[in-house]
């Protein structure tokens, strides 16, 4: 199956190195769940007076069953797409162990 990844800009440029950026960190998702169906990631610049969380950075799983999203804001863009990364994969475990959990009580 083609793993798809989706990356969007809101009031800011898309680099080339932002993009090759987000497209490997987020491809060692589709390691964690094979039914991951889609990516998606917007990255956005929210301006704001104390210069604190400017940088956003939401994921979207598309997978089999209830999608996962996640938004994260920090001062730096590289540090919230790291930071992206790691919620995602605490979400993909958890479901994964909520499922073990609901299958051994069955």
């Amino acid at each position: 199956m083609d793993n798809e990844i989706i990356i969007s800009g809101q009031n800011m440029e898309l680099t080339d190195s932002l993009k090759a950026s987000v497209e490997t960190k987020m491809s060692k998702l589709f390691t964690h769940d094979d039914r991951i169906i889609r990516l998606r990631v917007e990255l956005s610049y929210k301006p704001n007076k104390s210069h604190s969380n400017e940088f956003w950075a939401k994921g979207h799983i598309e997978i089999q069953g209830p999608d996962m999203i996640v938004t994260v804001a920090s001062d730096d863009m590289y540090k919230s797409i790291d930071d992206l990364i790691v919620k995602l994969v605490r979400k993909i475990r958890r479901r994964h162990r909520l499922e073990r959990i609901k299958r051994k009580a069955c």
